[in-house]
């Protein structure tokens, strides 16, 4: 029955926002390149379906190496801020910067530097997706309780000995919590990238460009299907790492176990 209630009741929203984007579209008589209706959509999906699989494809690589480049470079930060005091106090605030600072300041930075394309729409990715990672695995580094601290201080545990056999096993769920965050963000951070540094490699146009395409051209159905299909990139990317978090942590967590779902 749990089963069956993770696919009804989102199945059951999903029908009830489609009544409700019906009534609003044909009851408030909305034109149709105002708001198009549901099947006018799917029908724009359709007719645009290689072209929307291209630029899945092209969004999703560069959306893919920013992410992992967050996973990786993220973790590798968290452990320096994780293990000292004070390089958490010097280096924590310009991590945050990278947060703060407007992408649409820093892409045109990175078009100079890394030129136009798909190595720009990567590091725009990486920015948007940095710091939930890092934020998150710091925070479940310093986490841990302070009786296993004393317990492996106890037996004479190095430092080293502390934080890769204790800290960094008990920040793990943090640290797919972050990569989580990172994993929604990994499709708007490359769409965005696509939008002012240009858009993907190889002459073949990304979501991010698709957009530009479709708003210029008025086709408010294909601008839809194109917001659909950056979600379910979303789903995609969110649906891998819960799945790898499930697989890495379902021995040492209640919680990550598949019949606890």
């Amino acid at each position: 029955m749990r089963r069956l209630q993770q696919f009804a009741y989102p199945v059951t929203a999903a029908l009830l926002a489609l009544g409700l984007w019906y009534g609003l579209a044909a009851g408030l008589g909305v034109p149709g390149y105002l708001l198009p209706q549901p099947h006018e959509v799917a029908r724009a999906f359709g007719d645009e379906f290689l072209t929307l699989l291209r630029g899945l494809t092209t969004t999703g690589a560069a959306a893919l190496a920013g992410l992992a480049l967050s996973a990786t470079l993220g973790l590798g930060m968290a452990l320096p801020l994780g293990a000292s005091r004070v390089l958490r106090q010097a280096l924590y605030p310009h991590v945050l910067l990278l947060q703060i600072v407007p992408v649409v300041i820093l892409t045109p930075l990175l078009v100079l530097w890394l030129g136009p394309g798909f190595p720009s729409v990567t590091a725009v990715t990486f920015l948007i997706t940095f710091f939930p990672v890092v934020s998150n695995t710091t925070q479940g580094l310093l986490a841990t309780p302070q009786v296993l601290l004393d317990l492996f201080r106890t037996r004479k545990a190095s430092k080293t000995q502390e934080m890769f056999l204790l800290r960094l096993p008990y920040s793990l769920p943090h640290y797919f919590d972050g990569l989580r965050i990172a994993a929604t963000l990994a499709p708007v951070g490359a769409i965005a990238g696509e939008f002012f540094a240009g858009s993907g490699s190889g002459g073949r146009g990304g979501l991010g460009y698709l957009v530009i395409v479709y708003f210029s051209r008025h086709e408010t159905a294909a601008l839809f299907a194109t917001g659909f299909t950056a979600c379910l990139l979303g789903f995609l990317f969110v649906g891998a790492v819960s799945i790898a978090a499930r697989l890495s942590l379902r021995h040492w967590y209640e919680s990550y176990r598949a019949d606890s779902q």
